[in-house]
C-alpha cells in the first residue's frame, strides 16, 4: 500500500471514529428529574446511576434538580421544567390527580413510607401514645394523621403543629412527634435524648414512597425514555446499597451540609427497615408496585374523602407495566 493511500485510510478511519463518537454523544437523550428534598441517602440510587454511568448505559443524559421545603416540585413539572419528579407518596400524587393534574406513577422505590412517630423511651407502642401531645405537620393532617386516628383512636385535641424543630420534643417528655426515619431520629440521638421510633408502614400504613411520577403526556410521548429511566434508577439503587461511595460524593456536592455520619445513618436505616428491598420488592424487584397494594391506598383516600373515586381511576393514576418486568432483585 502506498504511503498516500495509507494516509487516506487512516484519515477515513479517524473520520469514521469521530462520526461514531458524535453519534454516541447525540444518542444520550436529555432527561431532568427533580427530587422532593435536599440531597440525602434516600436519593442515593439516582445519584449512583449518574456516578456509575448507568443512565448513560441506557442512552440518557440525566440532570438531577434538588428540591427543598419551599419548592413545589409538582408545579415545576407541570410547567415543563422537569420531566419527572420524586413523588413523596402515592397518596400525594393521587390527591394531585384528583385535583385535576394528570400525574401518573411508574415505579415506587420505597416499599415502605419512611414516616415515623418518635416518642421518649417510656413509650413502648402506638397505643401508649393515646394520651400524649403529638406534633404533626399541617401537610400530614389529612394523610398519616387520618390513618392514625382511625387505627388507634387518637383525637384532634391531642395534635399540635410540627414545625420541623426537634426542640419541643427534646424539652418535654410528654411530647410525641412525627418524623422521617433517617432524619429526625438521627438529630434527636445527636441531641443526647433516648427515644423510640415507630414506623407506620410496619403497622399497615399502605402508601408507597419515593415514586417516579410523571405527567401523562410525558409517559405517552416518551415511553421508551421513561422506561429506560426507571430501569436505570432501580439498578442505581441496587448498586447504591452495595457501595454508596460514588453517589455520596455527588450528594455532598449538591448538599454541602450533608455529613458522612448522616449518610451512613440513613443507609443503615434504609437497609435495616427494608424500606427499598422489603415487602414485594424482595421477590418482584426494586421499584415494584402491585394493584393489591394500590387498592388499599385508594380505599383509604376515598374513605377519608381525600379523593373522589370518579376522578381518580387506578388504571390512569399508575402504569404498572413499566416496572413489572424489570425485576432488579435486591
Amino acid at each position: 500500500m502506498s504511503s498516500s493511500l495509507n494516509r487516506l485510510c487512516r484519515a477515513l478511519g479517524a473520520t469514521a471514529l469521530g462520526a461514531l463518537t458524535l453519534t454516541a454523544a447525540q444518542a444520550q437523550e436529555k432527561f431532568t428529574f427533580m427530587t422532593n428534598w435536599y440531597a440525602q441517602a434516600e436519593h442515593g440510587g439516582y445519584y449512583q446511576a449518574i456516578a456509575n454511568g448507568i443512565y448513560k448505559k441506557y442512552g440518557l443524559d440525566v440532570t438531577i434538580k434538588m428540591g427543598g421545603p419551599q419548592i413545589n416540585i409538582i408545579q415545576i413539572m407541570a410547567a415543563g421544567q422537569a420531566d419527572c419528579i420524586m413523588g413523596a407518596t402515592d397518596t400525594q400524587m393521587m390527591v394531585a390527580r384528583g385535583n385535576g393534574l394528570p400525574i401518573v406513577n411508574v415505579a415506587a422505590i420505597f416499599q415502605k413510607d419512611p414516616q415515623v412517630l418518635i416518642a421518649h423511651e417510656d413509650v413502648k407502642s402506638f397505643e401508649d401514645m393515646k394520651g400524649k401531645t403529638i406534633l404533626i405537620a399541617p401537610t400530614a393532617m389529612r394523610g398519616m394523621w387520618s390513618w392514625l386516628k382511625g387505627k388507634y383512636g387518637y383525637t384532634d385535641a391531642q395534635a399540635r403543629p410540627y414545625t420541623y424543630n426537634i426542640q419541643p420534643f427534646v424539652a418535654d417528655k410528654n411530647i410525641v412527634q412525627m418524623g422521617f426515619l433517617s432524619s429526625e431520629p438521627f438529630a434527636i440521638q445527636k441531641a443526647g435524648v433516648k427515644a423510640n421510633t415507630f414506623l407506620l408502614a410496619d403497622q399497615g400504613y399502605p402508601p408507597y414512597a419515593n415514586l417516579i411520577s410523571c405527567m401523562d403526556k410525558t409517559v405517552k410521548e416518551r415511553e421508551k425514555t421513561v422506561a429506560a429511566f426507571v430501569k436505570a434508577t432501580v439498578e442505581g439503587y441496587k448498586s447504591y446499597l452495595a457501595d454508596p461511595a460514588p453517589a455520596n460524593a455527588l450528594i455532598k456536592k449538591d448538599n454541602p451540609n450533608m455529613t458522612d455520619e448522616q449518610l451512613n445513618y440513613g443507609i443503615t436505616k434504609l437497609k435495616e427497615m427494608g424500606i427499598i428491598t422489603g415487602n414485594d420488592a424482595a421477590k418482584l424487584g426494586i421499584g415494584i408496585m402491585t394493584r393489591e397494594r394500590l387498592e388499599k391506598t385508594h380505599a383509604f383516600l376515598v374513605e377519608n374523602q381525600m379523593i373522589d373515586p370518579a376522578k381518580v381511576n387506578l388504571d390512569q393514576a399508575y402504569r404498572l407495566d413499566l416496572i413489572k418486568d424489570v425485576k432488579v432483585l435486591p
